[in-house]
Order: structure tokens, then C-alpha cells, then sequence
């Protein structure tokens, strides 16, 4: 439910910047629509058969664990971004990238000596597998996340060294699974919805370029175009259920935009991209009602 008080002063501001941010509101009110229209008559997942790629071994306090890193065309790719800039990224802490992955359920198997394992099956889009077998970096990154959200979900405790297997690309046998099925209803690019009208003098800070979109049916990005910042130093972030505020330093920009979506600002992550001079925003959303 949106706060009526901070819904009734961006109302306000949005009869003063006059037409532009009723498009803005518009365009995201009809996403939200879409969005909830997918999540009410679209199945929510979709069955799928990964292909086999590599095998490592691992152990945990249980024995030996073998993770079959496999591959499917139904599995989004990661956004497309050169080593160097993932590089930096990882190393400025960056929460903007991810690399979508399916965490399949454990089996039990029989290792060649006939002793019991316990195998996972983890896939990735099939494009960006084919990528990661001619780069050790994006292959080792892959392994490094898989075995975390294995981690996570199963709540184990996995040694982080690992071998691969030679001359054997998965451990028993890879299993169907289900994915939460592709709902994204794009959000138009609304940078140009805070540009100042020609000719208009502009007193005070910058509204940003701001770009938003779904990444998928729980979570809201956003990019803003800061070129006339070298890093976070002096940035201010407010994220509220459906609204966004940023401060810049020394009164450079300043953006308020209502989003008429339910965000998860407790889990909400942002970081400064240095080569791009963008703020990334990843906004996970909460639950529509029934």
C-alpha cells in the first residue's frame, strides 16, 4: 500500500513537471499491470532438460559431493559485460551483476568405487556456457557462486577446493527441472522523462537519466546516469516501498521517483560503477497480494 503522504507530494511535483512525468507514471503503472497480469495468468514454472557440460568434486561434512555444472537455452543469460568491466565490478563490491542459475535437487549416486555420493545438478544459460569454456576466470566464478547458493538453499557447508572430473561430464544422471517461468514486462527507458524542456533555465540539481526494467517477476533494476561522478563519494540513497530518492554530493543531482510497484527496500542493493558512471540499483519486490 502506498504511503499517501509521499503519494500525494510526487502527485503534486508531477503537475509541475507537467506532461513528461505523467508519461513516466503511466509507463510504470501499465508495467505494473503487466506484471501482475503475468503472475496471475502465466504458469510459474516451466519444465525443462539441462544438457551436460562439467563435473567437480567436492566434499562436505557428510562426504563426497559432485556439482554437474550443465546448460539450457531456457535459462536467461547475464548481461552482457566484458571480463574487465565484471572484474571491476566484483572488486568494487558491484550488486548489479548476476548470472541466473538453476539449483537442481540432490541425488544420491555411487562414485567408481561403488561408494555413496550425493550429486547437484547446476545450469546456466547455454550461450553463456559456451562463453565460460574458453575463459577459466568466468568458469571458476561460476563454480565459486553455484557452490554458494547450494550453500544457501541446502543449507550445507562445502569445502571451497574442487577438482574436475576429467573424461566424465556429469555424475548419474542430469534431471528435469523447473524454472520460474520468463515474465519480464519491459519498463521503458525514462531518462528522457527528467530531462528539463529547451530553453527552460534550471536552477538547483540534476535530474538524472534514469533507467528502469525487470530483470525478472521479483526484481526491479534501475540505472542512473551520473557522468559527473567519479565514485560514491558523497551520494545519498533512500529507498522506500514504492519509491526511490538519490542525493548527489554538493547538490550535482537529485532524483524522487514514485514506482508504483511493492520493493523490498530492506533487501535492496546499490553500488557505483566507475568506468560507466551509473549508481546500479537492484530492488527485489515483494509478493503481490491475492
Amino acid at each position: 500500500m502506498a504511503n499517501p503522504k509521499l503519494l500525494g507530494l510526487e502527485l503534486s511535483e508531477a503537475e509541475r513537471m507537467g506532461a513528461d512525468s505523467a508519461r513516466f507514471e503511466e509507463l510504470l503503472l501499465q508495467a505494473s499491470k503487466e506484471l501482475q497480469q503475468a503472475q496471475t495468468t502465466r504458469p510459474e514454472s516451466t519444465q525443462i532438460q539441462p544438457q551436460p557440460g562439467f563435473c567437480i568434486k567436492t566434499n562436505s561434512s557428510e562426504g563426497k559431493v559432485f556439482i554437474n555444472i550443465c546448460h539450457s537455452l531456457s535459462i536467461p543469460p547475464p548481461a552482457d559485460v566484458t571480463e574487465e568491466e565484471l572484474l571491476q565490478m566484483l572488486e568494487e563490491d558491484q550488486a548489479g551483476f548476476r548470472i541466473p542459475m538453476s539449483l537442481g535437487e540432490p541425488h544420491a549416486e555411487l562414485d567408481a568405487r561403488g561408494q555413496g555420493c550425493t550429486a547437484y545438478d547446476v545450469a546456466v544459460n547455454s550461450d553463456f556456457y559456451r562463453r565460460m569454456q574458453n575463459s577459466d576466470f568466468l568458469r571458476e566464478l561460476v563454480i565459486t557462486i553455484a557452490r554458494e547458493g547450494l550453500e544457501d538453499k541446502y543449507h550445507l557447508q562445502l569445502n571451497p577446493e574442487w577438482r574436475m572430473m576429467k573424461n566424465r561430464p556429469f555424475m548419474g544422471s542430469i534431471s528435469q527441472q523447473n524454472i520460474r517461468s520468463q515474465q519480464r514486462p519491459r519498463i521503458q527507458e525514462l531518462g528522457d522523462l527528467y530531462t528539463p524542456a529547451p530553453g527552460r533555465a534550471e536552477s538547483g540539481p540534476e535530474k538524472p537519466h534514469l533507467n528502469l526494467w525487470l530483470e525478472a517477476p521479483d526484481l526491479l533494476l534501475a540505472e542512473i546516469d551520473l557522468p559527473k561522478l567519479d565514485g560514491a563519494l558523497g551520494l545519498s540513497l533512500e529507498i522506500g516501498e514504492n519509491r526511490l530518492v538519490m542525493g548527489g554530493p554538493q547538490q550535482l543531482y537529485h532524483l524522487d521517483a514514485y514506482i508504483p510497484l511493492q520493493i523490498n527496500s530492506d533487501e535492496s542493493k546499490a553500488a557505483f560503477h566507475r568506468k560507466r558512471k551509473q549508481l546500479m540499483v537492484a530492488m527485489p519486490l515483494l509478493p503481490v497480494p491475492s
